[in-house]
């Protein structure tokens, strides 16, 4: 086992598959077919529960690798009202759309890492603050006066938009 093998994956940085396949156990499976796999899992070692989310992926496009299949893995961390609210009430549990909370993913080496899925949010907000100013540009030389007075009222108008995302 890894140093600080009896701490919570969310202290670490970098989870080895090793310690994953040691520590995880099924308590039940949700949802199983050919290229998904939703099931509830303990950290045997903390009694953390986990949504354990894996899929199967082909390579079609890769250079000398089309046709290769990989399993990828993603835990969401779920708290004791996640888990009775999946099992009993049917909670929703989707991946993309219900993961909104830092998770575990596994890539092409194995290891797992933490993965925040807000940035996606912040960048859909960047974008709407993107195409706004654009708009503005638009109308700015449309109207035709570029004048210093014009420029300046143009650039409080934009920083007072901006300023209230």
């Amino acid at each position: 086992m890894e140093q600080g093998a009896d701490m919570s994956w969310k202290e670490w940085k970098l989870i080895s598959p090793e310690s994953m396949q040691e520590r995880l156990e099924t308590v039940r499976t949700l949802r199983e077919d050919g290229l998904e796999l939703y099931e509830i899992g303990k950290d045997r070692v903390t009694g953390e529960h986990y949504l354990h989310y894996a899929y199967l992926h082909r390579n079609i496009a890769g250079i000398g690798t089309e046709g290769q299949e990989e399993i990828f893995h993603q835990l969401l961390p779920l708290d004791s009202d996640d888990v009775l609210g999946i099992l009993f009430s049917e909670q929703a549990y989707a991946y993309p759309e219900h993961w909104h909370k830092p998770f575990l993913r596994n890539g092409p080496d194995g290891d797992y890492v933490w993965f925040d899925p807000s940035y996606a949010e912040e960048e859909g907000d960047y974008e709407a603050l993107g195409q706004q100013i654009m708009d503005e540009l638009a109308k700015f030389k449309a109207q035709g006066d570029l004048s210093e007075d014009a420029v300046e009222r143009l650039l409080k108008r934009l920083e007072s938009d901006s300023g209230d995302k």
